[in-house]
């Protein structure tokens, strides 16, 4: 694809009165000579991949041989069937959600990067569990995830989606931009808002450092993962509220990867800096209760 401005994208969809993703696989298809239900079952097969990694992760706990990783998305949805989410349950399940590939990931399971390893989590949660939630049609995923790998070979070609060349705004921050713009077009949104909420998501990340304990891919990468499929929410919700960026999806792509350019070397996937800098902690005991609820939270 010849040119990578989102904006060049947003514009043909909404003059054509077509979504993203529709857009997106004809491009791909006329670039690669693949018929579009070819690539579409190429996506399903990406999808079933990720929902495999999902049940894994969410139905037994995981533990990787560092010992960092002690099975928290499985306790955190055995936490929120108990009742005990701060918020809601589907919160805490979008939590679970995001934490459980990456952490089946960093236990040599199969997964699918989104856009990389390190960020797996953020996109899957956030679509499949928006699905369940919503009771969306399988008919809407599969396309949503063609937008989400629009908007990501965007921000590969104008910036970075590594983090050891722009920090972990550059996977998380990514991940959590293709999870938005995805998102809002799963709702019913419209292009411009898929754009809008990519330049939330990217902007609320910006700076973001890439610093993982050890050089695995497992502290404090996992639980980013959480934080990105948040986020992803949150910008997805504003745009199709009718908020609206002041800088354009694309400007706010490009200042990450200058962003990224300029970040010390140690704060980008070296584990040098950061987090990665202190000295290594002793990984805690395996657990697989749920603490107690302290006093003040029962009703």
């Amino acid at each position: 694809m010849k040119n990578m401005s989102l904006s060049h994208f947003i514009d043909r969809a909404m003059a054509e009165g077509k979504p993203l993703s529709q857009i997106f696989m004809e491009d791909e298809s006329r670039e690669t000579g693949q018929h579009i239900a070819s690539l579409k079952e190429r996506m399903a097969y990406r999808i079933h991949i990720m929902r495999e990694a999902l049940e894994k992760g969410l139905n037994s706990p995981q533990h990787s041989r560092s010992g960092y990783i002690d099975g928290s998305a499985y306790r955190l949805l055995q936490y929120s069937a108990q009742g005990r989410s701060l918020l809601s349950p589907d919160l805490t399940q979008l939590l679970a959600y995001a934490m459980a590939i990456p952490e089946v990931n960093a236990c040599m399971g199969r997964i699918v990067a989104a856009p990389t390893a390190g960020s797996c989590g953020v996109l899957p949660a956030v679509l499949f569990s928006i699905a369940r939630k919503k009771n969306m049609p399988d008919t809407l995923m599969i396309p949503a995830f063609f937008t989400a790998g629009g908007i990501g070979m965007v921000i590969e070609k104008k910036a970075t989606i590594s983090g050891a060349q722009g920090g972990c705004q550059a996977e998380i921050g990514s991940a959590s931009a293709m999870a938005a713009g995805a998102l809002v077009e799963m709702a019913g949104g419209n292009p411009e808002q898929s754009g809008h909420a990519v330049a939330f998501a990217l902007k609320n990340l910006m700076g973001l450092i890439c610093d993982p304990v050890g050089g695995l891919v497992e502290i404090p990468c996992v639980k980013r993962n959480a934080l990105g499929a948040l986020n992803a929410v949150a910008a997805a919700e504003m745009a199709l509220a009718g908020l609206t960026s002041l800088f354009t999806a694309d400007q706010v792509i490009e200042t990450m990867g200058k962003v990224g350019r300029r970040l010390p070397e140690e704060f980008r996937e070296t584990a040098q800096g950061g987090l990665a800098a202190l000295p290594r902690p002793v990984p805690p005991p395996r657990e697989t209760g749920i603490p107690e609820v302290p006093s003040f939270l029962h009703k």
